[in-house]
């Protein structure tokens, strides 16, 4: 190689080796460059990736890509790495349909070795990499890279627990401390980093020590590379303890060393591969590093829609939107609590993406963050309620999967009365199959003792959120990304919703459909234009799932004959079937055509290109409506299984 290492002529990871740090360095800016450029155009996660260019540099130095394994926790700091194997010149498309995925995908790259976009995986997954390379013989690498964030959920925790007794498995943990997550972590673990950070020795050595000895005469303002090198040591010397829990455990600690000092992170990998067993190397970096902007707020930049680079502004909405669902939800919820000092809003390191972040101000008393721990996020709850508290707990649909089994056995069975808010309910955009909110139907339709409903509107989101917490046993309410639809909201004197009991938008006589949720809009816009082709249609806003409302839906259904459900989630197990379910018990058998979303992974896109690509946009339904209707009976069913969000079920 003569010259420069050009970043868009790098086809393999490994063509870094042998660079000379101040060659890493003009590479690093490149990347950071490369980094801000696209995700000011596009939107994206900015702060993480930002914080562990130096770090994923000098890492990659001591690995051979071509067989190590590196697993990034979560994969939205793991734009760097994307861009260093071979996809800088696709970059542009991150995100978007068809283009370069917002985390990690196996099927993306053979160097993406593992996919995850919910937090706190990767231990457990490099530790299962690193026992099939021993079982088989092989010499290879595993490395998990970890924040100081994920480190709060039990699932790392439980990893490096198990990693710890296995002295004699090569393996490495990089810990990229950076005091973030999304929101600033907490728990005692985060802040016993905190106090290393801050401790006095800490302190004097990095600041007072250092900046005497840049004032001597003979230093010329700079510490050379030895006096560098014997900081790091006397910092490490003096914080013996903040090792001591990793060390407990069975792990060889090393650090705190700077995530941004490519030199002396390098000599530290090097030194870490040669230990024999499981190693935790602590860095130390900054979110957002390299742009002002971002360093100054990691929260408001940890993701971003497109923005100004020179201002750091986002870029204005071409045409104005009513207030978010999360929004209306933390502005109630504050309301409420202000009312009730009983009533608590829990979320797991989400407050911002869930609205939580209004309760938190206005209400600090009342709002708990417990780190990224939704199993410990329900439990909490569950006993929270059993001591006479009313607790709110957001959660994202995706995340709260992750909780499955306590929604089950710490709050359905007891029959507690606390209140779930999944908020990302349903298609979600951009972050992909993790993050789409599919599944929360089909999973809370089989906890015991469960309301389940959701909204129309945001005035409805209102009303069942008081509703939920005057009913005596849980409650879940699913809200939708993005703005609400724009009706009139109430100040206060939300009347409750009563339990299981649906609402009646349009009448007609040839067709009923029923609409869950964010799909009432839809479905009423599907039936005017259907009303165009002579279709009239009855449409029913079941508002909840979990009691159906038997009483409206089955002489409805026993008189029109043809039934259409509509949901924004999957159609296994969904709502659709809970509605063809209750009809069947009841010995009525309508024709039924079930829209939703088909037993498939809903990849990155806009929301509109994935309801396009699903058949679940007015015009397309109207369509597959209007076919299923003109259909004698008995017809083959061939025509509508065609369209993979299609169900149709024949009496």
């Amino acid at each position: 190689r003569i010259g420069p290492m050009h970043l868009s002529d790098l086809a393999h990871p490994n063509e870094l080796h042998g660079l000379s740090v101040a060659e890493l360095q003009d590479v690093a800016e490149q990347i950071r460059q490369r980094h801000l450029e696209v995700v000011s155009n596009s939107g994206g996660h900015l702060g993480p990736g930002l914080g562990v260019v130096e770090l994923t540099l000098a890492l990659y130095q001591t690995l051979d890509l071509d067989k190590d394994r590196v697993v990034w926790d979560v994969g939205h700091q793991a734009y760097p790495h994307k861009l260093i194997t071979g996809r800088y010149a696709e970059f542009d498309s991150l995100r978007q349909q068809g283009g370069v995925a917002g985390y990690l995908k196996r099927c993306e790259s053979e160097f993406d070795h593992f996919g995850a976009g919910h937090a706190s995986t990767s231990i457990s997954a490099a530790l299962g990499m690193a026992m099939a390379r021993d079982r088989q013989g092989l010499d290879h690498k595993c490395v998990a890279v970890i924040g100081d964030g994920a480190l709060t959920g039990g699932m790392a925790l439980e990893a490096i627990n198990h990693a710890g007794h296995m002295p004699h498995s090569p393996f490495l943990v990089v810990l990229n401390d950076n005091d973030m997550s999304i929101s600033p972590p907490v728990g005692a673990l985060s802040s016993h980093l905190n106090r290393m950070r801050l401790s006095p020795p800490m302190q004097f050595l990095s600041g007072s020590v250092e900046e005497s000895m840049r004032h001597l005469p003979f230093m010329g303002g700079d510490l050379p590379p030895e006096l560098n090198r014997l900081k790091e040591s006397m910092r490490r010397l003096a914080v013996p303890k903040v090792g001591a829990v990793f060390e407990e455990l069975g792990f060889t600690y090393m650090g705190p060393i700077d995530g941004h000092d490519m030199a002396e992170m390098i000599r530290t990998f090097q030194a870490a591969h040669r230990i024999g067993g499981p190693v935790l190397v602590h860095v130390i970096t900054t979110k957002g590093k390299g742009y002002p902007y971002a360093e100054a707020d990691q929260v408001g930049y940890h993701a971003q829609s497109a923005f100004d680079l020179g201002t750091g502004k986002a870029r204005p909405s071409k045409t104005p939107k009513p207030p978010s669902y999360s929004k209306v939800f933390g502005q109630t919820l504050v309301k409420i609590c202000e009312q009730n000092s009983k009533v608590v809003g829990i979320t797991a390191a989400m407050a911002t993406g869930t609205g939580l972040d209004l309760l938190q101000k206005a209400v600090p008393d009342q709002y708990v963050d417990v780190g990224i721990a939704e199993q410990h996020a329900v439990t909490l709850a569950a006993g929270m309620a059993c001591d006479g508290l009313r607790p709110v707990v957001a959660i994202y649909s995706t995340f709260l999967q992750r909780a499955f089994d306590q929604m089950i056995h710490d709050v359905g069975i007891q029959n507690l009365p606390v209140t779930f808010v999944l908020d990302r309910a349903g298609i979600v955009g951009a972050d992909g199959p993790t993050h789409q909110g599919q599944y929360d139907i089909s999973y809370l339709r089989a906890i015991p003792n469960f309301t389940v409903m959701a909204p129309k509107d945001e005035a409805e989101l209102q009303r069942m959120l008081v509703s939920s917490l005057q009913h005596p046993g849980p409650c879940a309410i699913r809200i939708p990304r993005g703005p609400g639809e724009g009706v009139p909201l109430m100040e206060e004197g939300w009347e409750p919703l009563p339990i299981g009991r649906g609402e009646l938008l349009r009448e007609g006589n040839d067709l009923l459909i029923v609409a869950y949720g964010a799909m009432n809009s839809t479905a009423t816009a599907t039936a005017e234009l259907l009303a165009v082709q002579g279709v009239e249609s009855t449409v029913v806003n079941a508002r909840f799932l979990r009691p159906l409302d038997d009483e409206l839906l089955h002489p409805l259904a026993q008189r029109i004959g043809k039934v259409v459900t509509i949901e924004e989630g999957t159609l296994s197990g969904g709502f659709g079937s809970a509605v063809t379910e209750s009809l069947s018990d009841a010995d009525i058998k309508p024709s039924i055509l079930r829209l939703g979303i088909p037993d498939v992974l809903v990849d990155h896109a806009t929301p509109q290109q994935s309801f396009e690509k699903l058949g679940l946009t007015p015009a397309q339904m109207a369509e597959t409506i209007l076919t299923f209707v003109q259909r004698p009976k008995g017809a083959s069913v061939t025509p509508f299984i065609q369209n993979p969000s299609v169900t149709v079920v024949e009496s």
